[in-house]
């Protein structure tokens, strides 16, 4: 059973045969017995729940401060010594401290559960030959996985499988566009994570097309358990500050003493009662003691972790709020941190002028601007988003909240929010141009084409890779008249295009043809222009970066992105002015 789920192998080395056979499964799936006896063997497919920590145990953790320890001792001994308003008074500063510290420990260990909410509530999977819809925490190694749009990926899947497959790998590797996905073997078992296009991973997003996976990895040992397991294994350090709390308490207890042994040989000496010389000497000791210290400093480590939390900023210990002050490298995350994951169009090029689109996410508001200006929304960007958002599936959806979102791929989505902006929804359009066919997008033509019916007749709209749609272009747009595509034009677009990826921008092109049929479409079309999209910057980043630089602290963004585009990113805003940019590779090389 242990090689049911081996880690060690390599599954995006091996063909799927090895894969099945490395598995002992089948293409049509397990049979019911054996999937209940390899759930019993492996487990759960789950993330094990970090061991959730007792109140009682966050409350005596509280009090394991040396400073607090002399305090409790010097509530006993003023009690003893009948100085009772004195015991109340230290007694209700220990405990407001303890307390106080308790109460913001115990709020943060419950709200730290946020990667179990990743899971698929289930999967849709063959069993017995026949698909099943199953509990995703009863998936097992070797069970044959459906996908389509929209499902949550419940396990580590080999691609078995692939038509027109891509999924939202962001959650995994901050990879904010699509990943492709194929069934083919890859041959280099060193490759990255992001970049095993044959394997498709768990709490990961199909996004278009469908596909078949077998299960290599379950629960703790699929790629998100290994981030889980990695988070529960954090070794929890002492801080600066309670080391020197602590040190001070040492100090104090051992000035105490000698306070208390000085006291009772001197007065033994001068022939007093040793008894009373030696209570005398333990209020002297009690006296030396700053019973306030420890609630100044919790008070003060509470009121910063309010602010930081009216920040949208969780603080899981007391204690850490001090080596905030003493930060000196920031490592941050790309995608949903630093940026917003949503893809959103940012620059239009059509008929020779580049338009900017204003506004961000996927809110359907923003301006048009031409060299800086707001302008009319030019009739050559209304031509073009009009065929992007007419080839594309995706929807925009309005929560209950008011938030926008979309439903389907991401770019889409984003062609979709852009034509919104300009007048052009979605909804009114496939009334109005009602789609007759398609030719789907696929990884080997990089394009996607459907087809309409319009009043002069059916009309092709093609969006894909800006080269590949600008090869099976004969003429182009150009001041609202068609004329012949010509080397000048061809090259113009081409340097255009390269100009918008060099400042890391992801470029597509838009085309059309009238008059045409399905078997016609996708030659001697029209360049509509091209499209070029990122995801934006949240807008208070680049003021945050800046004040870390100010305040002498360095910050690094990490990310899965390919290189060219972290470091567009990176100099927006502010974070790199050499552009150096370390890979993975160069990083485990190091």
């Amino acid at each position: 059973m242990e090689t049911v789920q081996d880690n060690s192998i390599p599954f995006h080395v091996l063909t799927i045969d090895e894969c099945l056979r490395a598995l002992d499964a089948s293409r049509h799936g397990l049979v019911t017995p054996e999937a209940i006896r390899r759930l019993v063997a492996v487990g759960p497919n789950e993330l094990e729940e970090p061991e959730r920590i007792s109140p009682w145990v966050l409350l005596a953790a509280q009090f394991r401060n040396v400073l607090i320890v002399i305090l409790l001792i010097a509530v006993v001994l003023s009690a003893a010594l009948g100085h009772g308003i004195e015991a109340i008074i230290i007694g209700v500063i220990v405990v407001f401290a303890a307390l106080l510290g308790f109460v913001q420990e115990y709020r943060a260990e419950r709200a730290i559960e946020a990667l179990r909410e990743m899971a698929a509530p289930a999967a849709r999977v063959l069993r017995d030959g026949d698909e099943s819809i199953i509990p995703a925490r009863e998936v097992v190694p070797g069970d044959i996985v459906l996908l389509q749009v929209g499902d949550r990926i419940p396990a580590d899947l080999r691609i078995v499988e692939a038509v027109n497959l891509q999924a939202d790998e962001a959650p995994l590797t901050g990879e904010s566009v699509p990943v492709e996905k194929h069934a083919d073997p890859i041959a280099n078992p060193d490759i990255a994570v992001a970049d095993r296009r044959d394997m498709a991973y768990s709490g990961t997003v199909i996004t278009y097309g469908r596909g078949r996976g077998v299960a290599v990895a379950t629960g703790m040992r699929t790629e998100f358990g290994k981030i889980a397991g990695m988070l529960q294994t954090v070794e929890v350090g002492r801080t600066p500050l309670q080391e020197n709390l602590d040190r001070v308490g040492r100090v104090l207890a051992v000035i105490a003493l000698v306070v208390v042994g000085l006291i009772v040989a001197l007065g033994v000496l001068r022939g007093q009662d040793i008894l009373e010389m030696f209570l005398f000497g333990i209020a002297l000791a009690v006296a030396v003691v700053p019973e306030a210290l420890p609630a100044v400093v919790t008070i003060s480590l509470a009121m910063g972790v309010q602010r930081i939390v009216k920040r949208n900023a969780l603080v899981r210990r007391l204690p850490a709020v001090e080596t905030l002050g003493s930060t000196s490298v920031i490592c941050s995350d790309k995608t949903g941190t630093l940026t917003r994951n949503e893809m959103t169009v940012r620059e239009v090029f059509a008929s020779g002028v580049s338009a900017m689109l204003l506004g961000s996410g996927y809110e359907p508001m923003g301006e048009v601007t031409v060299n800086g200006i707001a302008v009319e929304v030019p009739d050559p960007v209304i031509d073009l988003l009009r065929a992007a958002a007419l080839a594309s599936d995706a929807t925009l959806i309005r929560d209950t909240e008011g938030h926008w979102t979309i439903r389907g791929d991401p770019t889409e989505g984003a062609l979709i929010v852009a034509a919104a902006k300009v007048g052009l929804e979605k909804s009114d359009l496939e009334i109005q141009y009602p789609r007759t066919a398609e030719i789907p997008f696929s990884s080997e033509r990089k394009r996607m084409t459907t087809l309409h019916k319009t009043p002069g007749g059916t009309t092709a709209c093609s969006k894909g890779a800006a080269e590949v749609i600008l090869d099976a272009c004969t003429t182009v747009l150009e001041d609202g008249s068609i004329i012949p595509l010509d080397k000048t034009e061809r090259g113009e677009i081409i340097a255009r295009a390269e100009t918008m990826a060099g400042e890391g921008i992801r470029v597509l092109g838009v085309a059309n043809k009238s008059d045409t049929d399905l078997a016609t479409a996708e030659e001697s079309m029209t360049f509509l222009g091209l499209v070029g999209l990122l995801d934006p910057s949240r807008p208070e980043v680049a003021a945050s970066i800046a004040a870390c630089h100010n305040a002498g602290i360095k910050v690094v963004m990490i990310t899965g992105d390919h290189p060219v585009t972290a470091t567009a990113i990176a100099r927006e805003l502010g974070i790199s002015s050499n552009g150096r940019v370390m890979t993975g590779r160069e990083l485990e090389q190091m």
